[in-house]
């Protein structure tokens, strides 16, 4: 993996100022992309580009699919060139809020202007190159065939999950499959279609970047939503019952700051079964996010070393028990199928050293943040004195707070003695810039690789946190909007990045 100093920023797409309710992948994306540039930020991280649900609160981390793109990042903007849509149409979604996303409001709008496209590319198909179209579902059909099919299926039964399905269905019976297929060929096919339209917008995107020298950096999470055509479809490679109910699922144990520890629900896999052939699932899951992104963080990097494992009947992840993960073989696995294996290890909080050898033996970036750097010694691992090269580091991550809202309404009062000192910061509160401090904190780190969410940059407080981790509602909606970014923030991280040598170009 490429070694050189480089900087960049943490935004998701929703998180873009586009036009229509929610940052998409049109206009506001590629002028972000030219602030990267303009500044010369290497990296541009983001969350899961997955299929969100308003029913899980829309979290890129609960997907039906691991592998499709969300519809809801397709940009209007070339549909209306294409005459697919019409600006009378858009309408409704240029009425949504500006400042935030409102999933309520946005998904049925949205949703409403793409099967509308979807029926004006039937009534004439020349909307779209039907070459392209055909290659792009010759190339995905590993996945694109049994997704569009599930989400065929689920919109047939109303959202419901798939183990609520007649028995048939649920249970992948291929005559019932085949007739699923005859009877919802329609809706199979807006799907595949609407997976082109991501697909073309996204690989248009990635390669603006490229040739700009920005990396596109994203986050796989380890585990997979029990209601997704990913279990539906492969319901062998998991621990689930004969009504395809997880018999365990997922979670963390118990310590200082949650004593029931983290129930998180999702299945288990069989790593057994997965071993057995060869990790083949898992070879496409990574086949995919590579064509998607340069560099993948792998969430809760822990979990392929050794899980906790919990009793799916359990209210809590107290009485869960730790099993072994697939480890270096299915590292060495997936690296003999890629060769190189652009790949960060989210390796924060309680971390083994075993885990630390499986990141170091595959030289694996680990992750360091520095909001978790001021306990009070100067031994702590995040403290950037202490920093490695290969290390990821950031100020914060989409599940902390705003570098403002942590030093206002987390930070203790000795942890802002201690931070006063290590940072040097002036003795009057009101003259205290934290996320400007914090910036330079990380900046000036030996680390290779550093990253800031673009609230850090801005200077917002807690108002433009992404994420609360174990909560539903109010999460994933945050939206920047243009004047918040000012020349001054431009000019102050185009000067820091020259200033600490990570200006460096990767061509």
């Amino acid at each position: 993996m490429d070694s050189r100093r480089v900087s960049g920023i943490l935004l998701h797409i929703t998180s873009l100022p586009s036009e229509y309710g929610v940052g998409d992948l049109g206009p506001a994306a590629y002028r972000f992309a030219d602030f990267l540039t303009r500044t010369n930020q290497r990296l541009w991280q983001m969350l899961p580009v997955v299929p969100t649900a308003v029913g899980t609160g829309a979290s890129p981390y609960s997907s039906p699919s691991t592998f499709a793109g969300n519809p809801l990042l397709i940009s209007p903007q070339p549909l209306i060139e294409n005459g697919l849509v019409t600006d009378e149409e858009l309408a409704p979604l240029a009425e949504l809020p500006n400042d935030h996303v409102d999933y309520a409001r946005l998904v049925p709008r949205k949703r409403k202007v793409l099967r509308t496209a979807f029926r004006r590319f039937r009534d004439d198909t020349t909307t779209v190159d039907a070459t392209r179209l055909k290659k792009f579902r010759d190339t995905q059909s590993a996945w694109l065939d049994e997704y569009a099919l599930y989400a065929a299926l689920k919109e047939a039964h109303d959202g419901a999950p798939w183990t609520e399905w007649t028995p048939a269905l649920a249970h992948r019976k291929p005559e019932a499959l085949d007739r699923a297929r005859k009877t919802h060929a329609a809706a199979i096919e807006k799907h595949i279609f609407w997976q082109y339209l991501f697909h073309r917008q996204w690989t248009a995107l990635q390669a603006y970047c490229r040739a700009r020298d920005i990396r596109l950096f994203g986050d796989l999470p380890i585990y997979v939503a029990h209601d997704s055509a990913d279990v539906w479809a492969h319901q062998d490679l998991f621990h689930l019952d004969d009504e395809g109910e997880p018999g365990v699922v997922a979670g963390v144990p118990p310590d200082y700051f949650s004593p029931e520890g983290q129930l998180w629900g999702n299945p288990i896999y069989r790593w057994d079964r997965m071993q057995e052939r060869g990790y083949r699932w898992w070879t496409e899951r990574l086949r995919r996010a590579f064509e998607l992104f340069d560099l993948v963080r792998l969430d809760h990097f822990r979990g392929l070393d050794e899980y906790w494992q919990i009793p799916a009947d359990h209210s809590t992840a107290i009485d869960g028990e730790w099993k072994e993960g697939p480890g270096a073989p299915f590292f060495q696995a997936m690296k003999d199928e890629f060769e190189e294996l652009p790949v960060v290890a989210e390796d924060l909080g309680i971390i083994t050293d075993s885990v630390k050898a499986l990141r170091d033996t595959f030289e694996f970036p680990g992750m360091a943040v520095l909001q978790f750097a001021f306990g009070g010694s100067p031994d702590n691992e995040f403290l950037p004195h202490n920093h490695r090269r290969n290390l990821v580091v950031y100020t914060g991550t989409h599940d902390n707070n705003t570098t403002v809202g942590w030093w206002e309404e987390e930070l203790s009062d000795e942890g802002k003695e201690f931070a006063r000192s290590y940072l040097n910061l002036p003795e009057h509160e009101e003259d205290v810039d934290i996320h400007r401090s914090a910036v330079r904190a990380i900046i000036a780190s030996v680390a290779d690789r550093v990253v800031f969410p673009l609230q850090d940059v801005i200077g917002l407080g807690s108002e433009g946190r992404m994420n609360t981790p174990g909560t539903m509602d109010g999460n994933w909606a945050w939206r920047f909007t243009p004047e918040q970014l000012s020349e001054e923030d431009e000019e102050v991280l185009e000067k820091l990045t020259h200033l600490y040598g990570r200006a460096s170009s990767y061509d």
